[in-house]
């Protein structure tokens, strides 16, 4: 049971990932969507994602080519709600929760097969102000 416990909470104690965990709260995304919102290259989101949907933080579902995430809905790990609702009442007043949450509004506005094929150059240009990640520039 400790290594269950370890997993999950190894896995929200790095920032990218908590920043993903609370970009889901609002509903699944796909990952193209994800990585541009957190402006990481795509290898280096898969695996934040990968490591999330071991500690049974995340599930997954494909359509196509794309591949969404959402919130574990399943109780795959006995310590995943637990942490999830810590992180679901946590970092409102955070201002790089809430520049993600206003880039997840500009990402939303451009269609999928677009953004998927151009990342953030298919945002607005004035939307492309680097993205903070614990008061520090990415």
């Amino acid at each position: 049971m400790l290594e269950t416990f370890e997993t999950v909470s190894k896995a929200i104690a790095d920032p990218s990932r908590a920043r993903i965990l609370k970009l889901l709260e609002g509903g699944e995304l796909c990952v193209c969507q994800i990585t541009a919102v957190l402006n990481l290259a795509p290898a280096t989101v898969s695996k934040h994602l990968a490591a999330l949907k071991i500690a049974g933080l995340l599930q997954q579902r494909r359509d196509g080519k794309w591949v969404y995430y959402r919130l574990a809905e399943r109780d795959l790990n006995p310590y995943a709600r637990s942490f999830l609702d810590l992180i679901r009442t946590s970092l409102h007043d955070d201002p790089t929760t809430a520049e993600d949450r206003r880039m997840l509004g500009l990402v939303n506005a451009v269609p999928l097969q677009t953004l998927c094929d151009q990342g953030r150059a298919a945002l607005p240009l004035n939307a492309k102000a680097p993205t903070t990640c614990c008061g520090e520039p990415t």
